[in-house]
């Protein structure tokens, strides 16, 4: 939609909304009309509210599911408001609500351009259906949003306010409604502006962004083909490595932008950059075409524009006829991994010798210095190969852990994660040039961006980090030995400086999974930092969405260190200076390769902690030779597969995945026994009803005739009612075809059985339900099946959604490879059992059959691979005994305490934890070759209800003590520094304080103006 247009003024948006609402409801008095000329800004309020009962009580056309297919005609002249008017009608009648909006709102921003337009309609004519698509679309929030961003765009601050305050008061958690609060609430309106920040939370909930914004026929005056700057990682074309010409068909192609004009003459690049711009916008289907577009006109040749296109039609579940589609996508994938990995990937050896930290004479050719420092510790026992990549795959390794390779192919992961660990490094210098350029301009220079060296202290060596450590731990014995630390310190050594690093630190799902086994950390062991480059959630999400449960809180109210260091997001050489004069001596890495563009990537690379250790959220192998050790467990990770990782393992007990279900008091654990509905039939309550009797919220599940469903509602025979409810609530870009057509037969076997999915994303749904018909048996039986397979909306609320498997599943039907992770274990904590295939070898596929036997539910393993999945599912939908055991033995886990059951028990999980960083650390103390290390528990090791407030009381007394010991110690060695006991201070003061068994701490002391009998520490 374009912002290119005339304004219209406040006055007029208000004669807009007063009279629709004269026209649409006559509900105002002459005083009423008086106060909307006299009061404008409130009467807009009222009238806001009347306008949306307007609409949503008419009555509206059906909802149809929007492709990416332009359905605009090229004959229309778009400076032509009525035209624009005329073919919104038109677009709106057909159902096609999504490119309505688009002429619509052109109609709207047209109509006071031209005396001819204005009469011939008002422009109420075009703004009442312009808000009505959006609601037909079930995105009125949206478009609320939308115009208010608009208003904000034309300098309309008054309008905008209003709008924004209605969306929040429709969605308070609305990410791109609070978005636009924060940026109009702390930032002039001018500034803002010329960014471009408004513009992108408009883009954000434009609708029709994926048909009009394209710099074609209908550009609003970008260029979106501007930004090039990410053409070196992502669009180099290799003709040797990357020849995949043949999998690709033009003439058999659907890509319907092949056929338009307003394409012909962009380079490959060009439409490279701009399915990008689309896939930030979330426009998928629109973002797959472009990208297509691009691998099509690059003949192939620009190969990562291929494979994000394979990426995104595996999202959307376009998988050709038959699933056909997919296994050329596939072939695709391992085509042009296994040519890169031929023209990219190289080993080197280096001598053992060159690892010593003191040898000067070694030449340092192709960054040696840098790799000797940078993996340290873990070669100094033998002669090592280090493995050098000249760029990263164009498969991302995020896209590779839902691809269905074989066994013999699972390399290829491990392949696509070292290549993207080898740039880690050069990032961190690439921020760094772009830091100094920034500086040069400030300072009135020029220059180009450069990539510049490493400053030379960088990466850090782990071997003389190692011997500063030693130093310490022998000096602190010592002390300890003859009493200079008081009898609290705790023995053998100092408590280990643990670190956390992570975007997530919010409302994310490992912190979901994770936050609590902070408040169970033993501070005689170890000393918890947290480093948070991510923002915190917005104050209207947490109180609305969240219900006032704030996760980053409960963390920082927990943990002895929290620093939030966001200003690093974009220096990750001044972050490694920060963590490493924190002398942080394990770090854990939390984000992985799942969120590209939040991740500290350079960070890990120039070694900031003499140990680093990949954890949870990204579960495959990071790739990189400066990670030393992945947390996993033997049932995940066997011995056997070491080779497709780079890390050794640290191996827990129980179960490698943290999850704090049992430590929630806003989740409920299960119960035997449903909570029987009062009314049947009546409204959707969380908890209460069988999931056949919720029958996935459908109220008419079977695809029974309507008419008799309606008769018969409250009398259904037995064969008439649902049998069994399968589901899966994961992310489409994890399911396959092989896994669909499996979840087909298991539907044709179980009558009256009914699969529950997520919606995510909605514009995948019309396109899994084609592949159903193509897949099932043929005759009826695919509108019967596609009758029974049915989609929930996304549950904002983690609580809510996890308390949904409870009330609306009987049993959950894992993905693989890529297993339900977060989902698996809400499904878990509902006592549904969950089914999952056991014969692969990837990380991802291996998480819910170590779930499973820590469970005691081994038989819900199909180690044999998809035959036995079905088998398995079937029989637990025919057999009610069966089914009966096997939930009532899960719920018997969750309901376990004194002591608690193993997978659920969060204290004992941390035990496991920081038993296994201790050896670790011991083990690089003593200067031992890196090496698997194994926790084992000996004897009864469960949580009792007491032991869990004892060991919460605990952390918190070390915590407070720490707090309140280094405020009296911080004053009293200030006092004694400048001799005073009063005095007045008008400015902060600067000192060190340094702490028995803690690292030395740079504070600021914040003092009053007036003369006080103290000052306040910041700490």
């Amino acid at each position: 939609m374009s912002e290119g247009y005339n304004s219209i003024s406040t006055a007029e948006f208000i004669g807009i909304i007063s009279n629709m609402m004269m026209t649409n409801s006559k509900m105002m008095t002459k005083r009423q009309r008086r106060r909307v000329r006299n009061t404008p800004s409130l009467t807009m309020k009222l009238l806001f509210k009347l306008l949306l009962i307007c609409l949503l009580s008419t009555t509206l056309p059906p909802l149809l599911v929007i492709t990416a297919t332009e359905h605009q005609s090229s004959s229309i002249d778009i400076t032509n408001g009525h035209a624009n008017l005329l073919e919104g009608q038109r677009l709106l009648e057909l159902g096609h609500y999504t490119d309505a909006t688009t002429f619509f709102w052109r109609a709207v921003l047209l109509h006071s351009s031209s005396s001819t337009s204005s009469s011939l309609y008002s422009v109420n004519d075009a703004f009442t259906p312009f808000l009505q698509c959006y609601i037909n679309l079930n995105k009125l929030v949206d478009g609320i949003t939308f115009v208010a961003a608009e208003s904000y765009l034309r300098r309309q601050e008054d309008m905008g306010d209003l709008y924004l305050e209605q969306a929040l008061e429709q969605d308070d958690g609305h990410e791109s409604a609070v978005r636009l609060k924060e940026i109009v609430t702390n930032y002039s309106l001018d500034s803002v502006v010329t960014l471009g920040w408004i513009k992108e939370v408009r883009d954000a909930v434009d609708v029709a962004t994926g048909s009009m914004n394209d710099g074609g026929d209908y550009d609003d005056g970008t260029n979106n083909n501007k930004n090039n700057s990410n053409t070196h990682d992502h669009t180099t074309t290799t003709k040797n490595a990357n020849d995949i010409s043949d999998q690709y068909n033009q003439e058999d192609s659907k890509n319907t932008l092949l056929t338009q004009k307003k394409y012909q003459n962009s380079t490959p690049e060009q439409l490279y950059n701009l399915g990008t711009q689309y896939f930030n916008t979330k426009n998928l289907p629109h973002a797959e075409q472009l990208f297509q577009l691009s691998c099509i006109k690059s003949n192939t040749q620009l190969a990562a524009a291929c494979t994000n296109a394979v990426y995104l039609r595996s999202h959307l579940c376009l998988w050709g006829v038959n699933g056909t589609g997919f296994e050329r996508d596939m072939e695709v994938v391992r085509r042009v991994t296994r040519a890169e990995v031929g023209v990219y990937r190289s080993v080197r050896q280096f001598r053992t010798a060159m690892m010593s930290s003191d040898d000067d004479d070694i030449d340092d050719d192709e960054g040696t210095l840098s790799i000797r420092k940078m993996i340290g510790i873990s070669n100094l026992k033998a002669d090592n190969d280090y493995i050098l990549w000249n760029r990263a795959t164009s498969v991302h390794p995020h896209m590779m852990l839902g691809y269905p390779l074989s066994n013999d192919d699972a390399i290829l992961k491990r392949y696509s994660s070292e290549s993207m660990a080898s740039l880690d490094e050069l990032r961190a210098r690439a921020e760094r040039g772009i830091l100094l350029e920034q500086h040069q301009q400030q300072q009135g220079g020029g220059g180009k961006r450069n990539i510049p060296e490493l400053p030379g202290d960088l990466p850090y060596s782990v071997l003389e980090m190692r011997d500063k450590f030693v130093k310490k731990n022998e000096v602190y014995k010592a002390m300890k030995k003859f009493g200079l630390l008081g009898s609290s310190a705790p023995l053998p050594s100092a408590p280990i400086k643990v670190g956390f690093i992570a975007s997530g630190f919010n409302t994310k799902a490992v912190l979901y999974l994770s936050h609590d086994m902070f408040r169970f950390f033993d501070p005689d062991i170890v000393e918890i930092h947290i480093f948070s480059t991510g923002q915190p959630d917005h104050p209207h999400f947490i109180e609305g969405t969240m219900r006032g449960v704030d996760w980053r809180q409960r963390v920082m109210d927990t943990v002895d260190y929290f620093h939030d260091v966001q200003e690093y997001r974009g220096d990750h050489i001044g972050l490694a200076r920060y963590i490493h004069d924190l002398q942080i001596q394990i770090l854990i890495e939390w984000d992985g390769y799942a969120r590209q563009g939040e991740r500290a990537g350079g960070l890990m690379a120039l070694r900031p902690a003499p140990i680093q250790i990949l954890h949870q959220e990204f579960l495959m192998t990071s790739g990189a030779q400066y990670i030393d050790y992945i947390i996993t467990d033997k049932n995940v990770s066997p011995l056997h597969l070491e080779g497709l990782y780079t890390e050794k393992f640290l191996w827990l007990p129980n179960h490698f995945f943290s999850k704090g279900h049992a430590m929630q008091k806003e989740l409920y654990p299960p119960q035997l026994e449903y909570k029987q509905k009062t009314v049947k039939g009546s409204e959707f309550e969380l908890g209460v009803g069988s999931p056949q009797e919720n029958a996935c919220l459908s109220s008419n599940p079977l695809g029974r005739d309507i008419t008799m469903v309606r008769k018969k509602l409250l009398t259904l025979k037995d064969d008439e009612q649902v049998s069994f409810v399968y589901c899966n609530f994961n992310k489409f870009l994890k399911h396959n075809p092989e896994t669909v057509r499996s979840w087909i037969r298991i539907l044709e076997q179980v009558p009256n059985s009914i699969l529950c999915l997520l919606e995510n994303p909605v514009e995948g749904i019309p396109n899994l339900r084609k592949f159903v018909t193509e897949a099932s048996s043929g005759g009826n039986d695919s509108a019967d099946l596609n009758d029974r397979i049915h989609f929930l909306p996304w549950e904002k609320n983690p609580f809510d959604h996890q308390r949904r498997s409870y009330s609306l599943c009987n049993a959950m039907l894992d993905s693989y490879p890529y297993n339900g992770h977060t989902t698996a274990q809400d499904a878990l904590y509902a006592g549904v059992p969950l089914i999952t295939r056991s014969d692969g070898d990837d990380m991802s596929s291996r998480v819910s059959t170590s779930a499973n036997i820590v469970l005691g539910l081994e038989e819900m393993n199909a180690y044999r691979g998809i035959e036995e999945y079905e088998t398995i599912a079937i029989r637990l939908g025919t057999d009610k005994d069966w089914f009966a055991s096997i939930r009532t033995k899960l719920i018997e886990t969750c309901l376990q305490k004194n002591p608690m059951h193993p997978y659920w028990d969060v204290p004992r999980y941390v035990n496991n934890f920081q038993n296994g960083l201790k050896a670790i650390w011991d083990n690089f103390l003593a200067g031992n070759e890196i090496g698997h290390v194994e926790v084992t528990e000996e004897g009864e090791q469960g949580t009792m209800e007491i032991e869990i407030v004892a060991r919460e009381e605990k952390r918190q007394i070390a915590k407070d003590g720490r707090e309140q010991n280094t405020t009296h110690e911080a004053v009293d060695n200030f006092k004694s520094a400048v001799g005073l006991t009063q005095t007045e201070f008008t400015h902060p003061v600067e000192f060190s304080l340094s702490v028995s068994g803690r690292s030395s701490l740079n504070k600021t002391m914040n003092c009053s103006a007036e003369v006080t009998k103290y000052c306040k520490i910041s700490l």
